[in-house]
Order: C-alpha cells, then structure tokens, then sequence
C-alpha cells in the first residue's frame, strides 16, 4: 500500500473510533481489552497518537515512552482524542519523504513505517471502540488487512516475539476473498512467515482477508474463521500473540 493509502485509513479509523466511543459512552466496558472502559481506550490510543507524532514532526531517533495520561474525562477527554489525532494525520501528510527518526519494524522510509504503524494501531482500537457498543465489528477492506496482517506477522518474526513452539509446528492463513495466504512456520526460534501455501500445515486458519486480520490481533474469537488440522496450533498463535 501506498503512504497516502495508509494516512487515509489513518484518519477515517481514527474518527470512527471517535464517534463509537462516544456513542458507547466513556464507562462502557471494552470486552476485547478486559482490563479497560471506554476512557481508557481514548487515553491509550490518543498517546500513542501524540507519541508517533513526535518521532515525525521533531525526528527523534530514539526510543521514548508513551506520554502521560491526560488526566481528562467527559467530553474534554473525546476532544483532546480528536485534536492529538487531527494532528497525527497532518504531521504524516507535511512529513518530508527523507524523514530520518526511530522506527522498529523494516520499512521503505519512517514516513512510511508511522503511517502505516499507525493505520493499523488505530483500525485495531477502533474495532474495540465497536467492540464496547457490542453491535458487531465493522469489516475491514481485504487489501489493507492483508498489509495488517504482513506487519502484525512481521511483528512476531522480531527476537523479541513470545511465539514458540516445540517441536517445531506450521500454521497456514487462507484469505478465501483475496486468495492470499501466509505461512507461518513456529519453533523454539520466532517465527518464520512466508507469503506462500508451500508444503504441508499443522493448522490451516480460513476467512475473509478482515476475518483473519481481526481473529490475528484478537478481536474476534478463533470461531469466526474455519479451522482445519489441529487447533491446539491455532491456540499456540492465540495465546502468547494478545495484544
């Protein structure tokens, strides 16, 4: 996909989970965050709005915690949301194509890494916002799912990933709408992803390009897409992958 693309997904998410969360209202619980009410899904994800703009807009090179929380509620927490976001969409949009700040995933350029970190970190927390008015999740575009799922994959590639598996197991995801499909080979090592159908799998995982995308990042249970083989596999992914 393309930076445009990415910025653009970036800001119709974003106020989407605006408008969810409001009309759910800022105590409703968030089932797929156990832990938080609506409130603090605003908080979270309008730090992590500001934390990415800073790396763009004043191109820091190093690692930096996210910002405190605001300390806000009501109707001034939604709007402190709306402005850190407003802002985000347009420090990617002015960003120069030679931006040079910290990333953590391989990209064509950190202009490129933020926006399209960003459009899947707020399609996620969208979902959830939908997700605490408890009417279903709205489906995702299978282009940009099947980029979500590249980069949520490449996430847990890195060292630093928790997914392993002894003796060594092979997960497959089949986008029935896109044909795309990923293979996912686990071990005591991260894991090892591969655009590809090649060879057998333990577990093959099957559903539209937005079934596996939301399923992978747990926001839908595993019963939304088919799965054939051995599901302890699937559950292998599932558990140590929440994020």
């Amino acid at each position: 996909m393309e930076i445009a693309e990415h910025i653009e997904a970036l800001d119709r998410e974003g106020a989407l989970l605006a408008d969810a969360a409001v009309r759910a209202g800022l105590d409703a619980a968030v089932p797929t965050c156990p832990r938080w009410r609506v409130r603090e899904l605003l908080s979270h994800t309008g730090r992590v709005h500001r934390w990415a703009a800073r790396y763009v807009t004043e191109s820091r090179t190093a690692p930096e915690p996210l910002p405190d929380d605001p300390g806000l509620d009501g109707g001034a927490l939604v709007s402190w949301y709306r402005d850190g976001h407003r802002a985000l969409v347009e420090a990617l949009t002015a960003a120069e194509a030679g931006l040079e700040c910290w990333t953590f995933l391989d990209a064509p350029s950190p202009r490129a890494f933020w926006a399209r970190r960003q459009a899947h970190e707020t399609t996620v927390h969208r979902a959830d916002a939908e997700a605490a008015l408890g009417a279903g999740l709205s489906p995702v575009d299978p282009g940009f799912a099947a980029d979500g799922l590249d980069e949520l994959l490449a996430f847990h590639a890195l060292e630093a990933g928790k997914v392993r598996a002894a003796p060594p197991r092979t997960l497959r995801l089949r986008a029935t709408d896109s044909g795309a499909v990923w293979t996912v080979r686990l071990s005591d090592a991260p894991p090892r992803v591969e655009r590809t159908d090649r060879g057998a799998a333990d577990c093959e995982l099957s559903g539209t390009a937005s079934e596996l995308y939301l399923t992978a990042w747990n926001r839908l249970p595993q019963t939304s897409v088919t799965v054939a083989g051995d599901a302890a596999v699937a559950r292998l992914w599932r558990e140590p992958s929440a994020i």
